[in-house]
């Protein structure tokens, strides 16, 4: 497991979640105007998977939901076989997704995680996610929903490394809401302590974290540098993570895909980091991909480029060597 979590975190690579619930990925086919189904659900991501070069070059493994984890591709092969062809390691998400916990919510999943792990694991896949939710007010997140949700956690990561499973554990603070930079920090730094204090029986080398970065609320009157944002999420990570964590794979958030990438270069640009720090976007890798495809099988080699080029992008930002003039000279700086 440790050396599966090594690979997930390789310099320059990070994990591409294609994880979405159904109404989720319904509701972006919608956005680009076209009808959620199996199958074009399936040619969507599977442009993605066939994108060989910035699979082969950046991508270090593939979070899959649980309907792409078992469909084929058109040419009959399974699409984890086409991911893993790329040398991409396949994981799955293992949450159900979540319950009301009062006014807060509790991700679900617990009771038959052990089997449905046993056969995911059957049929390839190496590592597994869970995603707990909360939310940033005045009053929220609770300490019990915290607790609730890192007791939960740590309980899926104990599941997972029992049957040789990397877990990727993502507590993920909402940026919805009109919070300043600094309400983020104090909730990050008090969820990553509890999230520690109850992974005391896992493995930390053999388990990714997957937090938010810390940032202003979508809605707050005063939007934070990028410079300010990676300096603050540093802050919050030394403060809260042990330096054996095997890695710290951050989720996008909601932000746009320049943002996502400008952040993540500009921790890794400072230097003297006890863990790699890589990327595990869904929206910030996919979204210019999407909107390029639109669902026609024309535009597959224009998607496939805009793919390519985020993920490049996002390669050059774990290694700190992004610069916003790549973004528009083409994929070699």
């Amino acid at each position: 497991m440790e050396a599966t979590a090594k690979r997930l975190m390789a310099p320059g690579k990070g994990v591409l979640a294609v994880d979405d619930f159904t109404p989720g990925i319904t509701r972006r086919l919608a956005a680009i105007g076209v009808e959620s189904t199996e199958a074009t659900r399936r040619d969507y991501r599977e442009m993605l998977f066939t994108t060989t070069g910035a699979m082969r070059d950046y991508i270090s493994g593939v979070i899959l939901y649980d309907e792409t984890f078992h469909q084929q591709a058109r040419s009959g092969t399974p699409l984890r076989e086409i991911i893993a062809a790329t040398g991409a390691l396949v994981g799955v998400k293992l949450d159900k997704g979540q319950k009301p916990l009062g006014s807060e919510q509790l991700t679900d999943g617990l009771d038959d995680l052990e089997q449905r792990l046993a056969a995911y694991k059957k049929l390839g896949a190496s590592f597994g996610k869970w995603r707990a939710v909360l939310s940033i007010s005045a009053e929220l997140p609770s300490t019990g929903c915290i607790k609730a949700n890192a007791m939960a956690l740590a309980r899926y990561a104990e599941i997972c490394q029992a049957q040789g499973i990397v877990p990727i554990v993502e507590p993920d603070i909402l940026m919805n809401g009109d919070h300043g930079i600094e309400r983020c920090a104090e909730v990050t730094a008090a969820v990553l302590s509890e999230q520690f204090e109850q992974l005391r029986n896992v493995n930390l080398k053999a388990m990714i974290l997957k937090p938010n970065m810390v940032t202003a609320g979508s809605d707050a009157p005063q939007q934070p540098g990028h410079k300010t944002v990676a300096e603050m999420t540093l802050e919050v990570l030394r403060a809260c993570v042990p330096v054996s964590v095997a890695g710290v794979a951050f989720l996008s958030g909601g932000q746009s895909s320049v943002d996502a990438t400008a952040h993540l270069h500009h921790m890794n640009a400072a230097g003297g980091l006890p863990w790699p720090l890589t990327f595990s976007y869904n929206r910030a890798l996919q979204d210019d991909a999407l909107k390029s495809w639109g669902g026609k099988e024309a535009n597959i080699p224009a998607a496939q480029a805009a793919f390519a080029k985020r993920a490049k992008m996002n390669s050059l930002a774990a290694l700190g060597k992004w610069s916003r003039g790549f973004e528009t000279a083409g994929l070699t700086p």
